[in-house]
């Protein structure tokens, strides 16, 4: 029986991007890590922008929490400095901004497809990594997937159809509010335990440990006799 791992996410948040590098530091030294099933899920921080809307993040960030853009812009430098800490390359001036539901569709096809960790590694490093934007672009979202391992027809046709998977990206959304997310990154271990934000890696230990020894017990059969099944009665 494995442990269950769901992780909401966004590809504009960038302690997304933190927490799932946290989150595998401990994964991969977890002693039951191949019994851990991880299962990425969708969360649009605004899902009221239009798809053809983008632009710089910084001066967003200081309009949204009413900083200056100085303030905005030595944040960036902050999670640019957490991230080094982690090895991982962050951009801390000229990132973009925009609509995430196209990506969170190809993450469910990419799902489907066995490339799903892949994809989401794709539009991090895209979006947190390289200098080129990443919203508003199909070009660039269709590189992307093609870097992560799909196929480009296939992307190119869930993209050209904006009701493909769609349902699926709703149906998450809907989860997270069922369980009173309101902000990402949200794990969930086995539907019963939740870690909230992008926590010290051994934080994700300690959950990834009592999900494990939570887990009920295997089903032991201690004597087997003459039974019935779908096939029949052996006589």
């Amino acid at each position: 029986m494995t442990t269950r791992v769901e992780i909401w996410t966004d590809i504009n948040c960038p302690f997304c991007y933190l927490g799932k590098a946290r989150f595998e530091q401990a994964l991969h030294s977890f002693e039951h890590r191949d019994d851990v099933e991880v299962v990425h899920r969708s969360f649009e921080l605004d899902p009221t922008l239009p798809a053809d809307e983008s632009g710089p993040v910084i001066p967003r960030i200081a309009a949204k929490y009413g900083i200056t853009v100085d303030q905005a812009a030595a944040n960036e430098r902050a999670l640019a400095a957490q991230a080094a800490e982690l090895g991982l390359p962050y951009q801390s001036s000229g990132r973009d901004y925009g609509s995430s539901f196209d990506m969170h569709r190809l993450l469910h096809f990419a799902l489907e497809q066995g490339r799903q960790e892949a994809l989401l590694d794709a539009l991090y490093a895209g979006n947190f990594a390289e200098t080129e934007p990443v919203f508003a672009d199909t070009e660039r979202l269709v590189d992307l997937a093609v870097r992560a391992g799909l196929d480009e027809t296939e992307v190119r046709a869930v993209l050209a159809d904006p009701t493909a998977y769609a349902d699926a990206v709703r149906q998450d959304e809907r989860t997270a509010a069922q369980l009173g997310v309101t902000g990402v990154p949200f794990f969930v271990f086995d539907n019963k335990y939740a870690v909230s934000g992008a926590q010290p890696t051994e934080v994700f230990t300690q959950a990834l440990t009592t999900a494990y020894n939570d887990r009920p017990a295997p089903l032991v059969t201690v004597a087997e006799g003459e039974s019935c099944g779908p096939d029949g009665c052996a006589v």
